[in-house]
């Protein structure tokens, strides 16, 4: 059978229709590389359902890879190479050490850390100081004498041993040889009277220990919250099992940052769709229900144009420093 070649024309043609048709809705798919933390880490698990979030809400038109780090500075580093799709997570403090070269970041500066813009608050790093229920322990005066676990070069651990000294328990609590994975069994066993642990609340280790072994995390006074030059944060009643009043303790604010590479309309979407999914997000982990529009005055950083559209639609307050 012989092909005409008008019929040819016609099919190539087609083909070729089909194959940019194709890239098009190829080249609409937003990716983005969202930098975490160690896949171990509740952090990780979070950076999941956003991104599983992200896929839902938009019928897929923006993908979100989740990439595991080493952590916040490792993440901030990152930010001056990568390109206009790049998320990650840092507390906001970093980022001005980062900027003028201090601390973890001496002779490590660079120009394009400026160009960084954040998005969204997420779950804060959380002060536990938890103790066995029949431990006796109400305040932290009652430490002294007792054995805690702090743990081992975590930001809790560094923590928690601060607080100790500004509230005149160095050298008067035993610390002890246990890594914090551990925490639970020991405090179940007698080994511990209590162990300091650092993370979004509800934490899943204090979970665990308040169901298994009961437990009490200790509430700061105004003072103590002062001294540590934190940000005051209220755990409410109920958060734990046993729970029948609210903890005051402190926090360590954690915020979703991209550059100003990224797009206005990519910045838009995320925070929007982040803020749209939050609630749905807080059904299936609680930790989600701790953030809230109020947190966005926590960053203490410039938020990216496409963001602050949103806040500015939701009429969410910003400061001066937010728009510079």
């Amino acid at each position: 059978m012989k092909i005409s070649r008008p019929f040819q024309a016609a099919v190539l043609s087609s083909l070729f229709l089909g194959t940019t048709m194709f890239t098009s809705v190829s080249m609409a798919e937003t990716r983005i590389t969202y930098k975490s933390a160690k896949s171990t880490s509740s952090y990780y698990q979070m950076a999941v359902q956003i991104a599983e979030s992200m896929k839902t809400a938009t019928d897929g038109e923006v993908i979100v890879t989740v990439e595991e780090s080493q952590g916040s500075v490792q993440n901030v580093m990152e930010a001056a190479v990568r390109g206009g799709n790049y998320v990650f997570t840092t507390p906001p403090a970093l980022i001005g050490l980062a900027r003028n070269g201090k601390a973890m970041f001496k002779d490590k500066t660079n120009p394009a850390f400026a160009d960084i813009k954040a998005l969204f608050p997420i779950p804060s790093l959380t002060m536990h100081f938890v103790v066995g229920s029949d431990s006796g322990i109400n305040t932290f005066a009652d430490l002294e004498g007792k054995t805690i676990l702090l743990g081992k070069g975590s930001f809790g651990a560094k923590e928690g041993a601060k607080y100790l000294k500004l509230f005149g328990l160095e050298g008067k609590v035993t610390i002890a040889d246990v890594e914090l994975s551990n925490a639970v069994p020991a405090l179940k066993n007698g080994q511990i009277d209590g162990f300091v642990t650092a993370g979004s609340y509800p934490a899943p280790n204090v979970i665990e220990a308040a169901a298994g072994a009961g437990v009490k995390v200790l509430s700061l006074t105004d003072e103590q919250v002062t001294a540590t030059k934190r940000t005051r944060l209220v755990i409410p009643a109920g958060t734990y099992a046993g729970q029948d009043a609210d903890i005051t303790t402190t926090s360590l604010p954690v915020v979703a940052y991209s550059t100003s590479k990224m797009d206005d309309e990519t910045a838009y979407t995320l925070t929007k769709t982040f803020w749209d999914s939050r609630e749905k997000m807080a059904a299936t982990a609680a930790w989600w229900g701790a953030v809230s529009p109020d947190m966005v005055a926590n960053i203490s950083t410039e938020i990216h144009p496409g963001a602050i559209k949103l806040y500015e639609e939701k009429n969410i307050a910003l400061s001066d420093q937010h728009r510079q």
